[in-house]
């Protein structure tokens, strides 16, 4: 609902618009009204407020009168009913055969009454924030982490792999297997990769879920130590995590993958040392234009996709007439976020 001076700058800014030359459809546009609107504010010469709010409404055929609601409200509070909500009032007076209003009249009258309050010892709801956006634009900027298990033989035992990634080039900067979930040996994993990573109190986003292991008082203290910026997702959100995640569904689902479990701890560190190597070093990634994450961790990956994208262009100018379209697209991939603040729409003024 637009207000009267809100109302009259922007009929005054139409009319101005119109003066320099331009069409009713294209000021009203800019305006972000429709012509419609713009019309009827001015189909009179003085620009009026909206009548809506002040407008005289009578009350509905079906209302309930003033005594009706006064009973239903002494009917809520009298001591067989003052204890119930009224989703509890309506099937028990349904039993005794009486109908008085449907459910959400009692609820709608119990609110213009002021009596309509959350009680019990539970919590209310709560909105949760969206996460933080973190934008990587090279890599070592943003990193994300988490833990996985790793099976043994004996069931219900496993082990547990604690897994670094850069979402920028989808390197796995750190890793490490360990038999139990600790907060001091991620603080320690964290210290050994940021060094290896020459990225010593440089700006750094560690992102992970809410795992105690990642709230542990011991690698949030680390992480203020070394300089490293901590994010955490939205409790019970598991895509607030999603490059940890795929990168595990990477692991587990690749051919190699012991389906017995791992004989013992060496055992299961040995594998993911080679899994990590080939993963880094050999696997083209679908995301990063099909260049290894090591490739891309160096900025090599220019290089190479413009040898590619040279490749093509020759391929197509040798042979134009298998070409339809455009060659490949072998553009390096740009800056990548973390938790994206997803695209408004933006908001036309009321009319």
């Amino acid at each position: 609902m637009t207000s009267l001076p809100a109302r009259q700058q922007l009929v005054s800014l139409f009319e101005e618009a119109q003066a320099a030359g331009a069409s009713k459809a294209a000021a009203s546009a800019e305006l972000a009204l429709s012509l419609r609107t713009i019309q009827r504010w001015t189909r009179e010469d003085l620009v009026r407020a909206d009548a809506r709010p002040t407008a005289e409404r009578p009350n509905p055929a079906n209302a309930l009168s003033q005594v009706e609601r006064d009973a239903i409200l002494a009917l809520c509070n009298s001591p067989e009913y003052a204890s119930l909500p009224p989703s509890q009032i309506v099937p028990r007076l349904a039993d005794k055969g009486q109908y008085v209003a449907s459910e959400s009249t009692l609820y709608r009258i119990l609110r213009a009454a002021n009596q309509q309050h959350r009680r019990g010892r539970s919590q209310p709801p709560q909105r949760r924030a969206p996460p933080t956006t973190h934008i990587a634009t090279a890599a070592n900027q943003v990193w994300s982490w988490d833990i996985t298990y790793l099976p043994s033989p004996v069931r219900g035992q496993y082990y547990y792999l604690y897994l670094i990634e850069d979402i920028y080039s989808r390197k796995a900067v750190g890793w490490e297997v360990y038999e139990q979930e600790c907060g001091a040996r991620a603080a320690t994993l964290l210290q050994r990769t940021v060094l290896s990573e020459s990225c010593l109190y440089q700006p750094l986003v560690l992102h992970s879920d809410n795992g105690a292991p990642m709230k542990s008082t011991t690698l949030l203290s680390k992480m203020y130590e070394l300089g490293v910026t901590p994010s955490r997702g939205r409790p019970r959100v598991s895509n607030d995590n999603p490059y940890s995640e795929s990168l595990f569904r990477t692991l587990k689902y690749c051919p190699q993958w012991p389906k017995d479990g791992f004989a013992d701890l060496d055992a299961a560190r040995a594998w993911v040392r080679d899994f990590v190597h080939w993963y880094n070093h050999e696997h083209r990634h679908s995301r990063i234009q099909f260049v290894t994450p090591a490739q891309r961790h160096v900025g090599q990956d220019v290089e190479i996709l413009a040898k590619r994208d040279a490749l093509y262009r020759q391929a197509r100018e040798n042979r134009p007439e298998r070409w339809s379209r455009n060659t490949r697209n072998w553009q390096p991939k740009g800056a990548v976020a973390l938790n994206p603040e997803r695209v408004k729409m933006p908001l036309r003024l009321a009319a």
